[in-house]
């Protein structure tokens, strides 16, 4: 598997950025508390955390306490410390260095889900829009298609209409993937083999489906773009039950 160079930089950055920051502090260790070099360190623990990754700041806390007892506690250059005040100051950098690092990681991580949460929301809106202003099913099926896609990251996908056919694996619209009627681990068995039917069904009324192929060892999609696809395919469904009760069932 290839790490992403962000990824790579990242991990770099938290080995040598404390290592550079403690080397350039070293001619004011005579001049500044021990106290405020720790801070000093904090903040580059901070920074690395904000721009890198969790394991890019677990690295950066840990080497910024190691090269915190190296070059600024007695005696230098040696990994002990004799004054318990600096081994309280070494111990406090380190574990607000830990928690710094994990808290940047988790806001990261809400800004993530705030930004993919609301793609999926403009992705129903769009679809909903459209659905409400075209005169045409087939192009709300396709921007459904094309949707559905996107969203759960598909190689190819296709609209079927008509009666059922065989018993594929099937995306079901509380997100859980039926294969053979029973529910299949996604998360740890990835997507099944072969095609992926999503139902559009309404009021009960079956309409058609949504035949859908992954890609070759795509990692399978979470719950949130699995519970936005089966929305998608409801409002496909919709619109298809609305022209098939004012112009008659599809031949």
């Amino acid at each position: 598997m290839r790490i992403p160079l962000r990824d790579t930089a990242a991990v770099a950055a938290g080995v040598l950025a404390p290592l550079g920051a403690a080397l350039a502090l070293v001619p004011l260790r005579t001049f500044v508390t021990h106290t405020d070099l720790g801070l000093v360190l904090v903040v580059v623990v901070v920074a690395v955390s904000a721009l890198g990754n969790r394991f890019a700041g677990v690295l950066a806390a840990l080497s910024a306490a190691a090269w915190f007892d190296f070059f600024h506690t007695e005696p230098y250059q040696s990994f002990h410390i004799h004054d318990r005040a600096d081994i309280e100051t070494a111990v406090l950098l380190l574990l607000v260095g830990l928690i710094v690092s994990q808290l940047a990681a988790y806001g990261r991580t809400m800004r993530r889900v705030a930004v993919v949460d609301a793609t999926h929301l403009e992705r129903l809106h769009g679809t909903s829009r459209l659905a409400g202003l075209s005169t045409s099913s087939d192009e709300v099926v396709r921007r459904v298609r094309d949707e559905l896609i996107e969203v759960l990251e598909l190689r190819a996908c296709r609209f079927e209409y008509g009666t059922l056919i065989g018993r594929p694996a099937r995306l079901d619209p509380d997100g859980t993937v039926k294969v053979a009627g029973w529910i299949w681990d996604l998360e740890r068995q990835g997507w099944p083999d072969d095609e992926i039917e999503l139902r559009a069904i309404v009021h009960g009324r079956y309409q058609g489906r949504f035949m859908m192929t992954p890609g070759p060892d795509s990692a399978p999609p979470p719950l949130e773009a699995r519970l936005v696809a089966a929305d998608l395919a409801a409002q496909a469904a919709a619109v298809l039950d609305d022209e098939a009760v004012s112009a008659g069932p599809r031949s």
